[in-house]
């Protein structure tokens, strides 16, 4: 198994992707502290992973309390004897549809101040505890997007300035951290249907609008997203790092 024996905290672990990410670390042998701020969401993922022979463990920690991270790190390295992986996949809050020039600066600034604060807080935490081991992964999601593509009559607001935020988070964690032995990796995608509710207005023109956008005429699922994450927290992608593993289909490109 590509993580037996590892620990991994995963913040938001009882979301659509972080549910999936923990599921393909916990079959591939990893022990998974799921965290966020709705117990019953996590316990229901890690019920699933126990289900299946997996080993998880649930914590309510509000990923932007510094406090609370930091606390919550300690207790899983004491626990686990360390942190291996750290992966952060909280929700940022968005304004989607309004144009900049309309946009009130609460709404632009809301996913910005979410996702650097939050990147900030976790990786810190975690890389405390992996410096004197001299060895650990930690994780991002989102990427820079296509610039030369850029999606039209589309409007993100804040939300591509987040994922730029934490991008320019992962490259400066990435050379500080390498002495050490430490990797910092993003995952970048496209977009992934599987994440949008039902009974979101809009939601099959934005389906296609994602599909639309790919090489290969489909996007990546949640499970592709899981596998691509086991990869590349495991040993077998031990020489990558300060770099961008890209489940987007072909959306971008490298």
């Amino acid at each position: 198994m590509l993580l037996d024996g590892k620990s991994a905290v995963i913040y938001g672990g009882g979301g659509s992707i972080g549910g999936a990410v923990a599921r393909a670390f916990a079959r591939e042998g990893a022990t998974v502290f799921l965290a966020g701020r709705t117990r019953a969401k996590l316990d229901r993922v890690a019920d699933e992973i126990r289900a299946a022979g997996g080993t998880a463990a649930t914590a309510e920690v509000d990923a932007l309390d510094e406090e609370a991270v930091d606390e919550h790190a300690d207790a899983v390295a004491k626990e686990a004897g360390g942190i291996d992986i750290s992966f952060n996949l909280i929700a940022h809050p968005y304004t989607h549809g309004t144009a900049l020039v309309e946009m009130a600066v609460e709404d632009f600034m809301a996913p910005i101040d979410t996702a650097a604060r939050t990147t900030f807080l976790t990786a810190r935490a975690a890389a405390r505890h992996m410096i004197p081991r001299r060895s650990g992964v930690i994780l991002a999601f989102g990427g820079p997007g296509d610039r030369a593509a850029p999606v039209r009559d589309y409007y993100l607001g804040g939300t591509q300035v987040a994922f730029d935020a934490i991008e320019t988070i992962r490259r400066q964690l990435a050379v500080e951290l390498g002495p050490h032995g430490i990797r910092v990796v993003t995952l970048e995608s496209g977009g992934v249907p599987d994440t949008i509710p039902e009974d979101v207005d809009g939601r099959e023109a934005l389906v296609e609008l994602i599909e639309g956008q790919t090489l290969l005429g489909r996007a990546a699922t949640l499970e592709d997203v899981g596998n691509a994450a086991a990869f590349a927290a495991s040993d077998w992608a031990r020489s990558m790092t300060a770099a961008t593993v890209n489940v987007s289909c072909g959306t971008l490109i490298d």
